[in-house]
């Protein structure tokens, strides 16, 4: 994982947000390989989810055909969404202080292993990433004991990692910046949405929120679109957006980021056809990412046991993938399918519906009124063929974009061999980035500065720029310039040479399989389109 941010920060993938000031922790900026990466991701995902969905045919293995309509709402809302959705009561993690760094942690976030000497028995715990944990663990717990070097041996480290959570209690930690034990408060309730004001005054009336997801807009807009748009049950509302949440302890660079943004589909269909559409949606999801270059080994499907289910959930399924900063074995969500049923399109109609109940009624306050009142407009379907007239459920399709560039990064980085410039085998970084997901498409070089093949390369590369984002390189040896685009994950580099002067043929080397062919100057474009487009 070291290899991959290190990577990331001297290609320009990944920066920390306010670098300059120290950085500001949870908030990610992306470089100038990084935000073309991303946009290619969103791209994909909005071409094969939206855009190039055809609702004239029913694809495989899907109940039967349906409509795919777009939307992007504001990051601002009315603040009676959240409190309809179960954001404002329910949308908390647990967290720790420690009384003695005065600092805060996520309770479930904070692992660490049970350290003995002689008869005594300690939990040293840690921020640190997973491979520095055992190190860290056993530097902490020699000075704990005040133990020297030389007494190294009569430290036991036990072998299993634990997050605090999972102790019966915290009276034997060292939190992670404690010199002392049992210094973690009992852990309480932490609401993760960011607060703000809208308008000048700024009193308690103004206030709302950041969203912390994309998936209420689509919801409060269910009306309009369905008025707006002609659309039948079944169909489904994409959305691409930014969306916040206040982590306690963002980690593991930007898998849990304060600032982040997702790709969330809210599939609206009848109550008897849910099950099935919610089989399809996780099948298809996880098959994209398949398609894209995740390798099965790294994947899995992990459906929620009952008391993992969200309050509205009828069903959610975890696309999971390993990413290396976990321990082995061990998987991070990657997109999660949830069956929400009609509990969103309700609770904005209604008011806020009380999840203890079943079915779920809306929650009442101590007057015996609702204690988060509704829209109260009718958010219900009628259906045109039978008449009949209900509100619809939903399966909910949320991926993070930034997760997603996360994994296709951690995936893409290889190490190898390859001849340099001499014909010497030399180990090789490069990023096997599926081509529909490479920042640049194609690197394009004249073999030396001479004899007319700069002007010919020039010449290509603005043909070529029309259609893909491309790269001119003549600076340094071609085995150097082949080095530097496979280390931005370039997939296909095309040489100028001798031979191009004479018969306008191009090399062109594919950058995992080290092949190389000629191609006419005049075949490039659509050679390219159809190698990028596999």
């Amino acid at each position: 994982m070291e290899k991959i941010v290190s990577l990331c920060k001297r290609r320009g993938f990944l920066f920390q947000s306010s670098e300059i000031y120290g950085g500001i922790q949870g908030f990610w900026d992306y470089g100038p390989l990084g935000v073309e990466l991303k946009r290619n991701v969103k791209e994909a995902w909005w071409q094969d989810m939206i855009a190039g969905h055809n609702e004239l045919v029913a694809p495989e293995s899907a109940p039967g055909t349906f409509e795919m309509v777009g939307l992007d709402c504001t990051i601002i809302m009315h603040p009676q969404v959240w409190k309809c959705s179960g954001h404002f009561d329910l949308f908390h993690d647990h967290m720790v202080d420690c009384r003695e760094s005065k600092k805060r942690y996520r309770f479930d976030q904070v692992r660490g292993r049970w350290v003995e000497y002689q008869d005594k028995k300690v939990f040293v715990a840690t921020m640190a990433e997973q491979e520095q944990e055992l190190d860290e663990v056993r530097r902490r717990g020699m000075k704990f004991f005040k133990l020297r070097n030389k007494d190294a041996d009569k430290l036991t480290v036990n072998d299993q990692s634990l997050t605090i959570d999972k102790l019966d209690g915290t009276t034997q930690v060292l939190a992670p910046d404690a010199k002392e034990l049992d210094t973690l408060t009992a852990p309480r309730e932490y609401n993760l949405m960011f607060k703000t004001t809208v308008g000048a005054l700024g009193g308690e009336d103004d206030f709302t929120f950041l969203r912390p997801e994309t998936a209420q807009g689509i919801f409060v807009n269910f009306k309009n679109v369905l008025d707006s748009s002609r659309v039948s049950i079944p169909f489904g509302i994409g959305q691409i957006g930014k969306s916040f949440r206040n982590e306690i302890t963002p980690r593991n660079f930007t898998f849990r980021s304060r600032e982040f943004e997702q790709m969330e589909i809210e599939f609206f269909c009848a109550p008897d056809q849910s099950h099935d559409w919610y089989r399809y949606w996780r099948d298809r999801r996880l098959a994209w990412y398949k398609s894209l270059g995740l390798s099965d080994e790294a994947l899995i499907m992990r459906e929620h046991h009952q008391d993992e289910l969200a309050h509205y959930s009828v069903g959610t399924a975890d696309i999971e993938y390993a990413f290396p900063f976990l321990p082995e074995g061990e998987y991070g969500e990657l997109e999660g399918i949830a069956h929400r049923g009609d509990f969103d399109l309700r609770s904005h109609m209604e008011g806020k519906l009380d999840p203890k109940t079943s079915p779920m009624t809306v929650e009442l306050g101590e007057d015996g009124k609702p204690k988060h009142r509704g829209s109260g407009k009718d958010l219900t379907y009628r259906d045109e063929a039978t008449n009949e007239k209900f509100v619809p459920h939903v399966i909910e399709p949320s991926a993070g974009a930034d997760r997603g560039v996360l994994a296709f990064l951690c995936e893409a980085y290889t190490e190898d061999e390859a001849p340099d410039e001499n014909g010497k085998m030399q180990t090789r970084v490069v990023m096997k980035l599926h081509p529909r997901l490479a920042p640049i498409k194609a690197a394009i070089f004249p073999l030396v500065k001479k004899d007319g093949m700069p002007e010919v390369a020039q010449e290509i590369y603005g043909t070529l720029k029309k259609h893909f984002n491309v790269f001119y390189d003549e600076k340094g040896a071609v085995g150097r310039r082949y080095r530097r685009q496979d280390e931005a994950g370039t997939p296909f580099c095309i040489t100028v040479d001798t031979e191009t002067m004479t018969d306008r043929t191009v090399t062109i080397r594919d950058r995992d399989s080290l092949k190389q062919w000629r191609v006419n100057i005049d075949d490039l474009t659509a050679e390219l389109t159809r190698r990028i487009n596999v």
